[in-house]
């Protein structure tokens, strides 16, 4: 499947927030379930904190409609997020690629410890676990800070 990386525009913002929501729910079923937010939160907070602290790329596929995204700052990948239609496929390692050309020597970021296909996924695409610890509130849950470098 033909793919595009392109720059957040605003038309994505309600299909970027419904694979965001769809993904942890898939993923991650049980811990939505104690921690998750209303879908109006959901938009509150990409509004507030993810679009503003961020530059935010999105993954169309050949119908034109978001389908990964990625924020990202500098160096540090602060959300990605893949639609489980789409999981499985390379279009992670796609995406990965993109956050390489941005950030060339190093990459890193936080997913937690429970998320066991996020850490595969991070570990076979040359991400090592450097540190483990909690994230900050609210979610307060076990995590792990991985990091990519450049050979």
């Amino acid at each position: 499947m033909k793919t595009v990386i392109r720059l957040y525009q605003p038309a994505d913002f309600e299909p970027v927030i419904i694979l965001w929501r769809i993904s942890r729910e898939i993923s991650l079923p049980d811990f939505e379930l104690r921690k998750g937010h209303f879908f109006y939160e959901d938009m509150t907070y990409f509004s507030t904190h993810v679009l503003p602290e961020n530059q935010v790329w999105v993954m169309l596929g050949q119908d034109g409609r978001p389908m990964a995204f990625m924020a990202i700052k500098a160096d540090f990948i602060d959300y990605f997020y893949i639609h489980p239609d789409h999981w499985r496929k390379g279009f992670g390692q796609q995406f990965l690629a993109h956050a390489r050309l941005i950030s060339p020597h190093r990459l890193w970021l936080y997913t937690l410890q429970i998320n066991q296909n996020a850490c595969a996924f991070y570990e076979k695409n040359g991400f090592k676990a450097v540190e483990f610890g909690i994230s900050p509130a609210p979610e307060s849950e076990p995590d792990v800070k991985y990091e990519w470098l450049a050979q």
